[in-house]
């Protein structure tokens, strides 16, 4: 069972507390709680093995320390959030996870403080969006998010064949709008079929106008439950030519967040999160949430 706690990585990298201050502003439009988490290892010498527990203690104390400074940093702009913190000994990915079993949602960075400059996501934001079984945040981009539309991809073929894989993404993002009092922008990106190469010497078997008309009417007929489940969320079916990842990647620049499916738990870890996610939380220009189909809300409910 779920409790309404956010729980955010924290390690005092700038990504770390561009991450804290999404959890708080999140908090506020969920009425939630915020538990700040820092992981730490003091493997050194014979530290983990027979070495002084002294060490163990100094290291965790500087840590709670560092998260304790960071906290009441942001205090001021918390106003009546309740917010915690706590420094757990192990890998930062396994206790993310572990922190946020039960969590609402988990916040983390793009980036800690031991990523190399040229990663676009740091293996452990990869590590958590990916296995987390439940929403999680990559702060990355512009943080000021309290503007701008909330973007959805949308892909007709996951629907179609009921797995709720689109279902469960279109639901995350108009329950955030309504939260932000923002609109939806749902997208479904699709490309022409092989006949409409360079190559293609015969009669194009479709007009490209009706191809994109009947691409329009699928995501219509897709967002008609949820218009009707959030009527007061305005939303806008948008079809664009081109790859699903280019085209949620050239508009994040001007959205408040971007909101993007998971496999689920039924594949290899390698492949939990598609291409297209992956590329998305590499590249986009603000927030991105990962949901993933245990979290699928019902427009029905």
């Amino acid at each position: 069972m779920r409790n309404n706690e956010i729980v955010v990585g924290f390690d005092g990298s700038a990504q770390s507390r561009a991450a804290l201050r999404f959890a708080v502003a999140q908090a506020r439009r969920m009425r939630a709680t915020v538990r700040a988490v820092t992981a730490y290892d003091y493997n050194w010498g014979a530290g983990r093995f027979g070495g002084s527990a002294e060490q163990e203690q100094t290291v965790r104390a500087q840590h709670e320390s560092d998260l304790a400074e960071a906290i009441e940093e942001i205090r001021p702009i918390a106003g009546s959030i309740t917010m915690t913190g706590s420094a757990v000994l192990g890998e930062p990915a396994p206790v993310l996870l572990n922190a946020g079993r039960a969590a609402a949602l988990t916040v983390v960075g793009n980036r800690g403080r031991g990523g190399f400059g040229s990663l676009l996501l740091g293996s452990v934001s990869q590590k958590v969006a990916t296995h987390a079984r439940h929403p999680v945040v990559v702060v990355r981009g512009s943080v000021d998010t309290t503007t701008g539309p909330v973007i959805v991809g949308v892909d007709h073929t996951d629907h179609s064949d009921h797995t709720g894989h689109s279902d469960h993404t279109i639901g995350a993002a108009f329950e955030e709008a309504a939260r932000r009092e923002s609109p939806v922008i749902a997208i479904h990106a699709y490309e022409y079929p092989a006949a409409y190469g360079v190559m293609a010497m015969n009669v194009l078997p479709y007009k490209p106008e009706d191809l994109r008309d009947a691409e329009v009417a699928a995501l219509e007929m897709t967002l008609e439950p949820w218009r009707e489940k959030f009527p007061g969320v305005p939303a806008q079916a948008l079809v664009a030519h081109g790859t699903a990842a280019r085209v949620l990647v050239d508009v994040s620049s001007n959205a408040g967040l971007v909101v993007v499916g998971s496999r689920g738990h039924s594949g290899v870890a390698g492949t939990l999160l598609g291409s297209v996610s992956l590329q998305v939380l590499h590249h986009a220009d603000c927030p991105v949430m990962v949901v993933h189909p245990t979290d699928t809300p019902d427009p029905e409910e």
